[in-house]
């Protein structure tokens, strides 16, 4: 299968980020803490170039605890500001805040200097489709300043949001790229959701999926569907789904699409387990 997704307003927005970017302080791009370099899109890089970074590992509560730590220490390394956080539950928003502060340091004590008084960082908010870009600013907020929603695509068009009297936020839709070099990059970004599901086929798509886990996740794979020891390839665990779940089409025939499509909801949703899909020293 082909892993491409790359729509007309994808285009309209990284053109929106590179209108925009001069009047940016600070570029925070989330990512997927399942796979956080295959979630970021490259072209971030050369846009925010220049300007203060800080990556935050969304999602936190889904990825391997320890994946996590080697996760921040990879991108320390790199130069970034980075913290774990989980916009859902709230956990990790309030460090935000004085990481903002550290990383636009030099840009506060020039305003200091000029005696520019109480001028508001300028950060762009940027990401993929569905890594919960709209949900961590409803978090940071307190309210509900943007659109939701567990699919890609929702936010269609940027605004800015005033947080406080310190931090202006530009809110911008989830960029892909026009073309991923590596399919693998693209395969894991169809697990997590970051493509229309509709144009994939989930039934390779979740094969796939549990090869690795089988591989890398075989305990949570075993207590999540109740498997035994004569059960380890890809296809009897699809088809053990299938039968304990009555995945059956009409005639009984085997449907295994719906397994397919249960096996991903239970990997996005984190009732699979903790998982990370790749780990920086396999970069």
């Amino acid at each position: 299968m082909n892993y491409q997704w790359y729509p007309g307003h994808m285009m309209k927005a990284k053109r929106m980020m590179q209108e925009n970017i001069k009047l940016i302080d600070l570029v925070i791009e989330i990512v997927d803490a399942r796979i956080p370099l295959s979630s970021r899109n490259p072209d971030i890089d050369e846009l925010g170039k220049n300007k203060s970074r800080l990556i935050l590992l969304n999602k936190s509560d889904l990825a391997d605890t320890a994946a996590n730590k080697e996760w921040l220490e990879y991108f320390k390394q790199k130069g970034f500001f980075v913290l774990e956080i989980n916009s859902k539950s709230g956990a990790g928003i309030k460090a935000i805040q004085g990481t903002v502060r550290e990383a636009c340091k030099e840009k506060i004590e020039r305003d200091m200097k000029k005696g520019i008084k109480n001028r508001p960082v300028r950060a762009i908010v940027a990401g993929i489709p569905n890594v919960g870009k709209s949900t961590f600013i409803n978090s940071y907020a307190g309210r509900a300043c943007t659109k939701t929603g567990n699919k890609p695509g929702v936010t269609k068009g940027k605004q800015w949001i005033r947080l406080n009297k310190d931090l202006e936020l530009l809110d911008t839709p989830g960029i892909l790229w026009p073309k991923f070099e590596n399919q693998d990059v693209g395969r894991k970004l169809a697990y997590i959701g970051s493509m229309n599901d509709d144009i994939l086929q989930i039934e390779e798509l979740a094969m796939d999926l549990l090869a690795y886990l089988v591989i890398h996740y075989k305990e949570e794979l075993t207590e999540r569907y109740q498997l035994t020891e004569e059960v380890n390839t890809p296809l009897q665990i699809l088809e053990h789904i299938c039968e304990d779940r009555k995945c059956y089409k009409k005639g009984g025939e085997i449907d295994y699409e719906k397994a397919a499509s249960i096996l991903l909801d239970d990997f996005r949703s984190g009732r699979l387990g903790r998982i990370t899909l790749e780990k920086p020293d396999e970069v």
